[in-house]
């Protein structure tokens, strides 16, 4: 499976520990923070030099790489490309929509409710209490809250809920 990082404009440290959070079995592939990560064009261009149209991509955008992230993933699907999976985390205000399967998970409550109009997803999580915007990035292991599925709430944590949307891409 690959998986891309888009992160946001922070300091790199903060992805480094993300990706250690999400303790993968092989290094995700991570868009450097010297593109424009809310620009799809350039991720998508970052995507084509690195991948073949052939292999499927599990993204993961963070707040201002959700921008680039979604773009990016359409164009790719457009070309012909397959998406396993779109993660989007803290992208509040993008919306989101595909014809692949989209998650969404918020550092609170009302991110989560308010994001709802720009693209509802099946299965989202928002933390509970709410947590800084960089710290859902920064410690998605340290960061409880709620898994939503259709009517569904089932508590957890954001890497839980990450590793298990993880997996389901992985069997598609």
């Amino acid at each position: 499976m690959n998986v891309i990082i888009c992160p946001g404009a922070h300091e790199p440290q903060l992805t480094t520990e993300f990706v250690s959070a999400l303790n993968l079995t092989s290094a995700p592939q991570i868009v450097p923070a010297s593109l424009p990560v809310y620009s799809p064009l350039h991720v998508f261009e970052f995507l084509q030099s690195h991948y073949q149209l052939t292999e499927p991509l599990v993204i993961i955008g963070f707040s201002a790489g959700v921008v680039g992230s979604i773009g990016a993933a359409q164009r790719w699907q457009q070309h012909g490309g397959q998406i396993q999976a779109l993660i989007a985390i803290d992208g509040w205000g993008v919306p989101l929509s595909g014809q692949f399967p989209i998650y969404r998970l918020s550092h609170d409550w009302f991110t989560d409710w308010s994001c709802q109009w720009l693209g509802a997803t099946e299965q989202r999580f928002y933390a509970e209490p709410g947590v800084g915007h960089l710290d859902l990035w920064r410690s998605p292991t340290q960061t409880p809250g709620w898994q939503i599925h259709g009517q569904v709430r089932t508590k957890t944590t954001a890497s839980q809920f990450l590793r298990q949307v993880l997996q389901l891409a992985h069997s598609l």
